[in-house]
């Protein structure tokens, strides 16, 4: 079986952070929350991630910062920010800093895992140097095909180079 997509979520209210992360580890996603921004991008220098959620509104390092600090030190992570304090500033502030979504919360589970397939597809696209038309061919016809589904055939792609 092929490793699973690792997530790393980072949210200060720790009853969504534990929902958040049982909801993705029941999809079969591997996830290392915390609470506390620092903590996040340590554990991001020990070990490697695919993706991070992030949140943007918490106390000590805010999610900008976390943000900043993870695609400095691993660019080719994909961020997405899913807040509930959202405005079109942050947003195209997180944009312009590096982040590839932005979703507010609450943010649907379907919706949630749309966004992380296409995050997690545009990462491997970028780290095996594929074409978007390639990489379509080589998820096949994928129409249909559950958000889940996809990310499992993304993730054998990536483990093939």
């Amino acid at each position: 079986m092929a490793e699973r997509i690792r997530i790393l979520i980072v949210d200060d209210e720790v009853r969504f952070l534990q929902t958040l992360a049982q909801r993705l580890s029941l999809r079969d996603f591997d996830v290392t929350p915390f609470s506390d921004g620092r903590d996040a991008v340590e554990a991001a220098r020990q070990q490697t991630f695919d993706i991070a959620l992030l949140d943007l509104k918490m106390p000590g390092m805010a999610g900008e910062q976390v943000l900043a600090a993870l695609k400095a030190e691993h660019p080719e992570m994909e961020i997405v920010i899913l807040t509930g304090h959202g405005s079109i500033d942050s947003a195209v502030d997180a944009t312009r800093s590096g982040a590839y979504r932005y979703l507010q919360k609450p943010c649907e589970t379907d919706t949630l895992m749309n966004v992380l397939r296409d995050a997690y597809q545009h990462r491997v696209q970028r780290k095996l140097e594929v074409s978007e038309e390639r990489m379509n061919s080589l998820l096949g016809s994928a129409v249909g095909e559950s958000a889940l589904s996809i990310l499992r055939r993304l993730k054998e792609i990536a483990g093939e180079k």
